[in-house]
């Protein structure tokens, strides 16, 4: 799904005009970014949080020429969704392997 389909899918679902489901959608963007830029986390209970991990300084390797090179420090966006976001499949198990079903006999 794109920005232009979520948008739509908004707006079906909120009962709001296109151009103000887009308004929403740009304001959520522009919330979530200025909380991360200020180093907040953001939870929002039954869908997920949004957070910062500190990556630290590594060394690496130039792919072309193997050549290693110090990867620098950084700070990246992480998005943990909730229980209730996640998909939940009858078939299988919290490690992703299919649960044996009975057979009838």
């Amino acid at each position: 799904m794109n920005k232009k389909e979520f948008v739509k899918a908004v707006a079906a679902e909120s009962g709001l005009t296109g151009v103000d489901a887009a308004k929403a959608v740009d304001a959520m963007q522009r919330v979530v970014s200025v909380s991360m830029q200020r180093g907040e986390s953001i939870i929002i209970p039954g869908f997920g949080s949004f957070s910062l991990k500190e990556c630290k300084a590594r060394m690496g390797r130039n792919p072309r020429t193997g050549e290693p090179l110090k990867i620098p420090a950084k700070r990246v966006v992480r998005f943990s969704p909730s229980k209730n976001l996640m998909p939940q499949s009858p078939t299988t198990t919290k490690g992703g392997a299919k649960k044996k079903r009975a057979t009838a006999k």
